[in-house]
């Protein structure tokens, strides 16, 4: 008797834990837009960032098996503490070693910007992982081959089925699984940050301050606003590396103004993310700046700015250069570099 009352109550126990699991519920993530930034480019009433997709997103950054190595994940050259860069490496390794031939960028603050990877070659956050995911020096992943994987792994039929609304496991919505991760990757809480929004925390010493009016009017026309760049591509006067000839922006447009021209990167965090520049050539923010005062290679598409009234280069003296670095520091964000929503584990 005792037996037949408990099986009559452990029965429809056993349904309601089955149902809750099928009636789960996707919590919507909070996402503000910092009062000291622009406007969001991302549409995320298409693809509003959810509890289950931003983690399904997170999963999909750091698993290797999205690569035909089963080893090389998105997080392999995007590394949190260095603002999600291939910290120390001038090129980043794809499968096999493979070396590409420009540095990994950083992956914050995405979600305000128009154009994606160093030459712009695509507009829309959901479509720029293909083109690491399918290069054959990065991932060589087959999306084929990837999506028969998740199809076949408990994990992540379970995400997806509380993820999207239609459960379906496709390319569509592994993407945009990846770009709500991406999305909430928000740099925004530098000391900088602070300063600007007059919160606790945000005083500046007397060489920071010089060194963020020497910024305003020596950098800021390029690395505008808050997020610290204008989003347009621009020849900044490196030499050309005759072994790659890397044409930048022109690859992607064919026009004759756009050699070597590439996308002008955000300075957020720029502290802990080098090696600089496309290539990665200058490992130290001293030899930037030593770049701009005194390194500047003309060319027909070189930047007006970079040459003016026969002079080429950006005047600056070795106190503007350690003032101009002292600000630069500001940007740091320790916050988001040791945030564990965005970690692997």
């Amino acid at each position: 008797m005792r037996i037949k009352y408990f099986l009559w109550v452990l029965i429809p126990l056993l349904y309601s834990c089955s149902d809750q699991d099928d009636e789960y519920i996707n919590v919507p993530l909070d996402f503000k837009v910092p009062s000291n930034f622009p406007a969001l480019v991302y549409d995320i009433t298409l693809n509003p960032p959810t509890e289950k997709g931003f983690e399904l997103g997170r999963k999909l950054f750091y698993d290797g098996r999205l690569a035909s190595d089963g080893i090389v994940s998105c997080g392999f050259c995007h590394i949190q503490e260095n603002a999600f860069t291939h910290h120390g490496h001038t090129v980043s390794h794809g499968v096999g070693d493979a070396l590409g031939t420009r540095n990994a960028p950083p992956i914050q603050n995405l979600a305000y910007q128009t154009t994606f990877m160093y030459d712009g070659v695509t507009n829309h956050l959901d479509l720029q992982p293909i083109i690491p995911l399918t290069s054959d020096i990065e991932m060589n992943g087959n999306l084929n081959a990837i999506l028969e994987m998740m199809r076949g792994d408990k994990t992540y039929r379970t995400l997806f089925g509380q993820a999207f609304t239609d459960g379906a496991i496709t390319t569509e919505n592994m993407l945009k699984a990846l770009s709500q991760f991406m999305v909430m990757a928000t740099s925004s809480n530098s000391r900088f940050d602070k300063y600007r929004r007059q919160e606790s925390g945000g005083t500046l010493t007397t060489d920071e301050l010089a060194g963020y009016a020497l910024f305003n009017s020596k950098c800021a026309s390029c690395h505008a606003t808050d997020l610290m760049t204008d989003d347009s591509f621009r020849n900044n006067g490196l030499a050309v590396n005759p072994k790659v000839n890397d044409v930048g922006r022109y690859k992607v447009t064919e026009l004759a103004s756009d050699y070597y021209k590439f996308k002008v990167q955000s300075l957020r965090n720029v502290e802990v993310s080098a090696p600089y520049m496309h290539d990665g050539r200058f490992g130290t923010l001293e030899a930037v700046l030593d770049h701009y005062a005194s390194g500047i290679e003309a060319s027909a598409t070189l930047d007006p700015i970079l040459r003016q009234n026969g002079k080429f280069g950006i005047e600056l003296s070795e106190t503007d250069k350690k003032q101009i670095i002292a600000f630069l520091k500001t940007l740091t964000d320790h916050q988001f570099l040791t945030d564990k929503r965005f970690s692997e584990f």
